[in-house]
Formats: C-alpha cells, structure tokens, sequence
C-alpha cells in the first residue's frame, strides 16, 4: 500500500513537472513568433516608406497586415523619414510577448 501512494506521489509531480515545461515552451515559442513578426512588419513598413514596395496603403498599416499574418498585433508602430519602428504583441495562455524591431536604409556615416 505504502509503494502505491509513493507512485501516485510521483506520477503528480512527473504530471506536474510536464504541465509547467509545456506552459514554458509554448511561452517561449510565443515570444519568438512576436519577435519574428516584428522584424517582417518593420521591414515592410520600412520597404513602404521608401518606396521599394508600391502599396496603397499608409507603412503601419502595411505593417500591421505582416503583424497579423504571423499571428501578431501592432501596439505602435512610427515612420521617421525611412525608418520603421514597430512594437507587436502576441498572446499565449494570457500572457503577452512584446518584441520591437527597427528597419530601415543603412546610417551613413
């Protein structure tokens, strides 16, 4: 009998060791996917303002669309000359991974 509660002990914290590693590994995942998102959305608002894409639309809103197609939202996102600054969020178990990401033609110096 006492072996019996040892394993049901056991298998509990085995369960409970699973459970936390998946929550940390799909947090993780999550994070990269927002820093993912955030690199493409800047680079085609980036790409947008300099005219290297001929879009309709406004670069943040061109980034927003990138943002979205990776399973991210934009939370800001400004245009200084050719230079795109995004900021995108992503939700995982009710959490948020937040990522910026900057893009734009190379400083001259």
């Amino acid at each position: 009998m006492a072996g019996s509660a040892v394993a049901a002990g056991l298998l509990g914290v085995v369960g409970a060791l699973a459970l936390g590693l998946a929550v940390v590994g799909g947090a993780a995942v999550t994070a990269q996917r927002a820093a993912g998102a955030a690199d493409a959305a800047a680079l085609a608002a980036a790409d947008a303002a300099t005219g290297a894409v001929v879009v309709d639309d406004e670069p943040c809103a061109v980034a927003a669309r990138v943002a979205a197609a990776a399973g991210a939202a934009v939370t800001r996102c400004t245009i200084t000359g050719f230079v795109a600054t995004v900021e995108v969020q992503a939700a995982y178990a009710g959490l948020a991974a937040v990522s910026r990401a900057r893009a734009g033609p190379p400083e001259v110096n």
